[in-house]
C-alpha cells in the first residue's frame, strides 16, 4: 500500500502528456428528455450497469445489450429543495451488496434525505436519515462489516452508516474533506485497508486507513474530480467539467477517454475486469449516456 501512495502522489505531480484517447467499443445514448442523467453507477453480476439517476428519483438498469429499464423510484417530495442545486431531489451514490440489495445516498433537503435500500420487488427503504442541510453523494461498502460510508460533499465529512441499525457516526471530517465554495468530498471506495476519497474542488484524492489512522492527501492536481475505482494499482477516474476520464499511477497521471470519446461530463466510472464503463451526465451541454470501453 505505502509503494501505491508514493506512486500515486508522484504521478500526480508529473507533467506527463496525455496517452491517446482509446475508442470506445460501444456508448449506449440515454433520454435526456426523460432526465436519464446518471450520477452514479453499480455493477450486477452479469454486466448490467445500475444507475442513479440523478433528479428523477429512478434508479436505472442498462443491460449488456443495450436495454434500459427501471428498477425502482425514491419518491420525490413536494417541499424538497436540495442545497446549491435546488432541485426538489438528487441521487447520488449507488452501491450493491453481495446479496442484490443496493444501497442509494438520496438529498432532499428535508427529513427524507438518508441511506436507501432497494431490494428487487419491494418498494425502497429509508435505512437511515442523513442531515437535510447536507449533500449526499458517493457510496461505498466495507465488505468486513456491510456498512456503508456516504460522503457528504457540503458538511466535510465521511458518514458511516449500518443498514442493519441504521446508527450514523461520523468517520472522517476535516479539511481534506471539504470544499473550496463548491462541492468537496465526493467519490468514495473501499480499498486495500483503507477508505479512498476524491475532493472535487480540491482535485484531491484522499486515503484514510480503516485503522482510523490520519488521512492524507496521495494525489493532487486532478482538476474536478468526481467518481473513480481501481484497475490494479492504478486509479481511474472521471473529471467531470473537463470531460475526461484519466488514469493515476506510476507513469503519471493520462488522459485516456475525453470529448471526442463521447464524454459529457463524466460522473462516476466503475471496472471490471478490463472493461471501464463511464456514466456521462451532459449536466453543462452534450447527451447523457453509458459509454463502455477495454482498458489497455
Amino acid at each position: 500500500m505505502k509503494q501505491i501512495g508514493v506512486a500515486l502522489a508522484a504521478a500526480a505531480a508529473l507533467a506527463v502528456p496525455a496517452a491517446p484517447a482509446q475508442a470506445a467499443s460501444r456508448i449506449i445514448p440515454l433520454d435526456l428528455s426523460a432526465g436519464q442523467q446518471p450520477e452514479n453507477i453499480a455493477l450486477e453480476p452479469d454486466g448490467s450497469a445500475d444507475l442513479t439517476f440523478a433528479y428523477t428519483g429512478e434508479i436505472g438498469r442498462v443491460t449488456p445489450g443495450g436495454q434500459i429499464g427501471v428498477l425502482a423510484r425514491i419518491p420525490v417530495p413536494a417541499d424538497g429543495d436540495v442545497p446549491v442545486v435546488h432541485r426538489k431531489l438528487f441521487l447520488g451514490g449507488i452501491v450493491r451488496a453481495p446479496g442484490g440489495d443496493l444501497y442509494v445516498a438520496v438529498s432532499t433537503g428535508t427529513a427524507a434525505t438518508g441511506l436507501y435500500r432497494v431490494r428487487p420487488g419491494a418498494a425502497p427503504v429509508q435505512v437511515a436519515a442523513l442531515p437535510p442541510a447536507g449533500f449526499q453523494n458517493g457510496v461505498a461498502r466495507d465488505p468486513a462489516s456491510g456498512d456503508i460510508f456516504v460522503a457528504d460533499s457540503f458538511g466535510s465529512v465521511v458518514r458511516r452508516v449500518s443498514p442493519r441499525t441504521g446508527r450514523v457516526t461520523d468517520w472522517a471530517t476535516g479539511e481534506l474533506l471539504a470544499p473550496v465554495g463548491g462541492f468537496g468530498a465526493n467519490g468514495v471506495k473501499v480499498h486495500d485497508g483503507a477508505l479512498w476519497v476524491s475532493n472535487l474542488d480540491r482535485g484531491t484524492l484522499v486515503r484514510f486507513p480503516l485503522s482510523g489512522a490520519p488521512g492524507r492527501v496521495v494525489a493532487s492536481g486532478l482538476g474536478p474530480v468526481d467518481d473513480f475505482a481501481f484497475h490494479g494499482e492504478d486509479v481511474v477516474a472521471a473529471v467531470n467539467q473537463e470531460n475526461r476520464v484519466v488514469t493515476v499511477g506510476r507513469d503519471g497521471v493520462r488522459t485516456i477517454l475525453s470529448i471526442s470519446d463521447g464524454l459529457a461530463n463524466p460522473t462516476s466510472v466503475a471496472v471490471r475486469g478490463n472493461t471501464l464503463y463511464v456514466a456521462d451526465s451532459a449536466y453543462f451541454g452534450g447527451s447523457p449516456n453509458l459509454l463502455r470501453t477495454r482498458l489497455k
